[in-house]
C-alpha cells in the first residue's frame, strides 16, 4: 500500500473537522516521509516504537521533542493508521514519554478586573470588545465558541448561553452571568446595529459587519484561554464541584476537568484550617 495516497484518503476524509485535517496534515506528511519505501502494510509496534524515539532524539532535525508534542504527533498517525489499516492493526501500547503535570495558567480575579477595565468606551467597538471578553469570561467559552455564537444563542429570560462546540461536537448550555448580560444587551441595543451590514445571525461582528474571527479576540486577549482557565478556577475557589465544572466547561471526560484539582485541594485545606479542632 502505498503510503502517501493513504495519508491523502485519510485526510480528505469526511470524518475529520477542517480543524482536525489541518493539524493532523503535518503530523502525518512527517510519518509517511520518515517511512520512505517500507510498506505501510509492515507497520507494526517495532515500527512506532522507533519512530517514537527518532521523535523524541535530536535526529529529527529539530532537536528533542517535549513529550506532548510527540504525543500530539503519534495521535495524528495512530488516528491515520487506524484509518488505512483497520482499529485491529494499530497497537494500543503506550509509546509516548509520560508528560508532566501542567497546571492551566488563570489569572486572579484582579488580574481579569484589569483586563475588563481595560476594555472601557462608550463606542461600537468598544462596547463590542467588553461584551465580548465579559462572556468569554462569564461562560468559559473557547475563542472558536465566542465568535461563533448567534444572536439567538442568548437566552436573556432564561440567563442561558446555548454554546456549539466545534471540540468533539459536544455542545451545552451555561449560565449567562449578571454582568455578562449587562454588556451583552449594551452591545445589542448601542452597538451591534451600527456595525451589521451582513452576517445576520452573528453576535459579533467586525468593523465590515461580518462575524468576528479568532484573531480579533487574540488581539485583545493575547491567550483568552487564560479566562476559560480563570473561569473554572475561580469557580472551584467559590465552592463549585469538579462535575459541574466538567459540564459547564464541556470536557467529554471528568480526567480533563482534573488538572484543576489543585484549586480545589487548596480550598479544602482553607476549609480544614478553619473548621477543624486539631488543625
Amino acid at each position: 500500500m502505498e503510503t502517501s495516497a493513504a495519508a491523502e484518503r485519510f485526510l480528505a476524509s469526511p470524518s475529520l473537522s477542517n480543524a482536525t485535517r489541518r493539524a493532523y496534515r503535518n503530523d502525518v506528511e512527517e510519518f509517511a516521509r520518515w517511512l520512505g519505501d517500507r510498506p505501510l502494510d509492515a507497520v507494526d509496534v517495532r515500527t512506532l516504537v522507533d519512530y517514537t524515539a527518532y521523535l523524541g532524539s535530536a535526529r529529527n532535525g529539530r532537536g528533542k521533542l517535549a513529550p506532548a508534542t510527540v504525543a500530539r504527533k503519534l495521535a495524528a498517525v495512530r488516528a491515520f493508521l487506524r484509518h488505512a489499516l483497520g482499529p485491529a492493526r494499530v497497537p494500543d501500547a503506550r509509546l509516548a514519554p509520560k508528560r508532566g503535570r501542567r497546571l492551566p495558567d488563570a489569572p486572579r480575579e484582579a488580574e481579569v478586573e484589569r483586563v475588563l477595565e481595560s476594555l472601557a468606551g462608550d463606542g461600537p467597538l468598544e462596547l463590542r470588545n467588553r461584551a465580548l471578553i465579559e462572556l468569554v469570561y462569564s461562560a468559559g467559552l473557547r475563542s472558536a465558541e465566542a465568535v461563533g455564537l448567534d444572536l439567538g444563542d442568548v437566552d436573556f429570560e432564561q440567563e442561558l448561553v446555548h454554546v456549539r462546540s466545534g471540540k468533539g461536537g459536544k455542545d451545552r448550555v451555561v449560565p449567562l452571568g449578571e454582568e455578562a448580560a449587562h454588556w451583552v444587551a449594551r452591545y445589542l441595543r448601542d452597538a451591534r446595529p451600527k456595525l451589521a451590514r451582513g452576517a445576520a445571525d452573528a453576535l459579533f461582528l467586525s468593523t465590515r459587519g461580518r462575524r468576528l474571527d479568532t484573531s480579533a479576540l487574540r488581539r485583545l486577549v493575547p491567550h483568552p484561554h487564560r479566562l476559560r482557565h480563570a473561569f473554572a478556577t475561580h469557580l472551584l475557589e467559590g465552592g463549585a464541584d469538579l462535575r459541574t465544572i466538567q459540564e459547564l466547561l464541556g470536557h467529554s471526560s471528568l480526567s480533563t476537568t482534573q488538572v484543576y484539582s489543585h484549586v480545589d485541594t487548596r480550598r479544602l485545606r482553607r476549609v480544614y484550617d478553619s473548621a477543624h479542632p486539631r488543625s
